[in-house]
């Protein structure tokens, strides 16, 4: 009896568990039975189970293309930030991050030649040179070989607003070491080195998408350039005035007071060989104020490079920038403008208080070094034309300056308003040079007046034009618009270099991948609100060349390390500067609505990181616009996987092309990604 009951109490305790055992069999049965291959299963596929085979639908198709999302949800900038008044053409729904590259493009073709070799590029062609495939996945993996850091807001000097922060020209730390500060020193590059800038810049508070070209020239958002103080500075010279949310322009300067149309017309009435938008092509504006004498210059073909030192009046290059005119941020202080050697057809002061006179004649040698045989140099002062003793002295050393360097005396007018000025004229040979009396200002040796300007002191000296076989400096080029299309200066230091063929083949180039491709397959980009263009590395000035006719400009940039191509983009009636992408640009923050950066990218990170780069990008692309890189495969994925930590968003086209939109997200409204 106690054995049968110990069974009976043992079987009673047991019955669950073989229950519970029994069940657990059958239903996994069931499952194994009934579900998919593990294949299929999320947490079973492997990368090869996302690649695109050529045949495809995605692969194959040039339409649509399929933009990834950031790897989280974009945050607004603050509460009271308002978003793009143009919708984002990237914009949708968040999708999976399910795609890889299916196969390398060619190697990177050696620079001028920005193109890939044709089987890569070949416009139109066969499905496998048309694909479009969204980014690949962010976040610093392997595949990438890139660490994204844990991006945060720049924290800048006491002194500098967070949001207009430029690294080069607010180095507070190297500006407060300068011995002297009495050539314009602190106005000066002054670049961080160790470490450079990884951080970003923030938004103004209120920030929008700036207003359209025309309607920018003439008014712009008052909270994205919030800098009152120019109104009360200049309110009896009518160059801004503060209405509601905006800032208005009505045209006016210092010296032209009853509007700059008038003041242009005025300049062509007393030299009529000016012939704006003909003869004259490229403009030098020193000292340019909010620069309204380079924004309707524009509406006579003319393309002007306008200039001023910053916070020497509150953010005048910012207005500029955002009104939509070509400006960048430059003095001449000790070292050379970012710009080659008779290079402008004219350079304009009005106003500009510069001496130019000082230092041995040191800053209008350096106007003299940057302007055309032949050009003009229109100078609008109070010397010209009051007769203060101040403004006597003025002008008479500037009398003496300008005939000891050859410089002609076109004419001296004033216009109704009183306001005074006087034409000079480069010489177009050096007989003058040689013949002077005196050697005062010297000659330029061979081994003085480098042709390399960057970082480079001011010439003591006059550098003297290279001479055709008749003579003659670089002669004048021909009309607007044809001088687009120029044959290759044969007087040029880089003709040995360079070649008629070369050029011709960039011009073909750049014209047929814009339209075939840039116009066709980047449907991310709204080419409808550009404004302006940066090209990273412009070579000869095609990519800006093929865009001509289309109502935005292109800043063409060449580093400082690559071929000095410089000379022909402005012999072909376009503006760039020198530059170096491992330094922060003399630009404000969001000036530019799209960067283009063709086969730069290999070169440029071996020398820095290119988290830097990227950090430098997205702080002169304004929210909303675009980023395009063409190269490498391993490059792209690169930069995507950086600039999609950033939350922009990304998309490949061709196995050529990344196409990122900046969005409005910043780490200090969402924290650090």
């Amino acid at each position: 009896m106690a054995i049968s009951s110990a069974l009976s109490f043992l079987s009673d305790r047991k019955r669950p568990i073989v229950v519970s055992v029994f069940l657990f069999l059958l239903l996994s049965s069931l499952f194994l039975l009934f579900s998919p291959a593990p294949a299929a299963l999320p947490f079973f596929s492997s990368p090869s189970s996302h690649l695109f085979s050529s045949s495809s639908p995605i692969a194959s198709s040039p339409s649509p293309i399929a933009v990834s999302p950031p790897p989280q949800t974009p945050t607004p900038v603050s509460a009271n930030a308002s978003p793009p008044e143009t919708p984002i053409a990237t914009s949708g729904p968040p999708q999976p991050d399910t795609t890889a590259f299916t196969r390398d493009v060619s190697a990177q073709v050696p620079w001028p030649d920005r193109s890939t070799p044709t089987a890569a590029v070949e416009v139109g062609g066969s499905a496998d040179t048309n694909e479009t495939i969204t980014g690949v996945s962010a976040g610093g993996d392997g595949a990438a070989g890139v660490a994204v850091p844990s991006w945060e807001v720049c924290e800048v000097g006491m002194g500098v607003v967070a949001a207009d922060y430029i690294p080069c020209l607010d180095n507070v730390k190297a500006i407060k070491a300068l011995k002297s500060i009495r050539h314009m020193e602190h106005r000066e590059r002054h670049c961080p080195t160790a470490p450079r800038p990884r951080c970003l810049v923030p938004l103004p508070a209120g920030y929008r998408s700036p207003l359209p070209w025309p309607r920018s020239r003439d008014m712009i958002w008052y909270n994205n350039v919030p800098h009152p103080k120019l109104v009360e500075y200049k309110k009896d010279q009518n160059w801004v005035r503060k209405s509601g949310n905006y800032f208005v322009f009505p045209g006016g300067g210092t010296q032209f007071k009853t509007g700059v149309t008038r003041y242009i017309k005025f300049i062509e009435q007393i030299m009529p060989n000016i012939q704006w938008g003909i003869h004259t092509r490229t403009v030098l504006d020193v000292g340019c104020g909010v620069a309204s004498f380079g924004g309707y210059l524009l509406d006579r073909n003319v393309i002007t490079m306008s200039i001023a030192p910053k916070d020497e009046h509150e953010a005048q290059i910012q207005f500029a920038l955002e009104r939509g005119i070509p400006a960048v941020l430059a003095v001449i202080g000790t070292q050379k403008l970012p710009f080659p050697d008779n290079a402008f057809d004219v350079i304009h002061c009005a106003r500009c208080r510069v001496h130019w006179y000082a230092d041995g004649g040191k800053p209008l040698l350096e106007l003299n070094r940057v302007l055309r045989p032949g050009g003009y140099y229109i100078w609008s002062a109070t010397p010209v034309y009051r007769r203060g003793k101040r403004d006597e002295d003025d002008w008479n050393a500037m009398v003496t300056l300008t005939k000891s360097i050859c410089w002609r005396t076109v004419v001296k007018s004033k216009d109704v308003n009183k306001i005074g000025v006087v034409i000079y004229q480069k010489p177009t040979s050096n007989s003058c040079y040689l013949e002077r009396k005196k050697n005062e200002p010297p000659l330029c040796s061979g081994r003085e007046g480098s042709h390399s300007p960057w970082y480079t002191p001011l010439d003591s000296c006059i550098l003297l034009p290279a001479m055709s076989s008749s003579g003659e400096g670089n002669s004048w080029p021909v009309s607007w618009p044809e001088r687009l299309n120029i044959k290759y200066p044969t007087t040029s230091d880089n003709s040995s270099q360079f070649s008629q063929e070369k050029l011709d083949a960039d011009t073909k180039h750049w014209k047929d991948l814009v339209s075939e491709v840039y116009f066709s397959d980047f449907v991310a980009v709204n080419w409808s609100i550009v404004r302006n263009v940066m090209d990273m590395n412009a070579g000869f000035g095609g990519f800006a060349a093929s865009l001509i006719h289309q109502p935005f400009w292109v800043m063409n940039v060449v580093p400082f390390d690559q071929p000095d191509t410089l000379p022909v983009i402005f012999q072909r009636g376009l503006i760039g500067v020198y530059h170096d992408w491992c330094e922060s640009f003399n630009t404000y923050p969001r000036t530019y609505d799209l960067l283009h950066m063709s086969y730069l990218l290999q070169g440029l990170t071996n020398r820095c990181d290119i988290i830097e780069v990227v950090a430098e990008i997205d702080r002169i692309l304004r929210p909303g616009r675009w980023f395009v890189l063409q190269d490498t495969v391993q490059l792209i994925r690169k930069m995507d996987t950086v600039l999609r930590s950033l939350h922009y968003r990304t998309a490949i086209v061709k196995q050529q092309f990344l196409v990122a939109t900046k969005g409005f997200w910043r780490p200090d409204t969402a924290g650090s990604v």
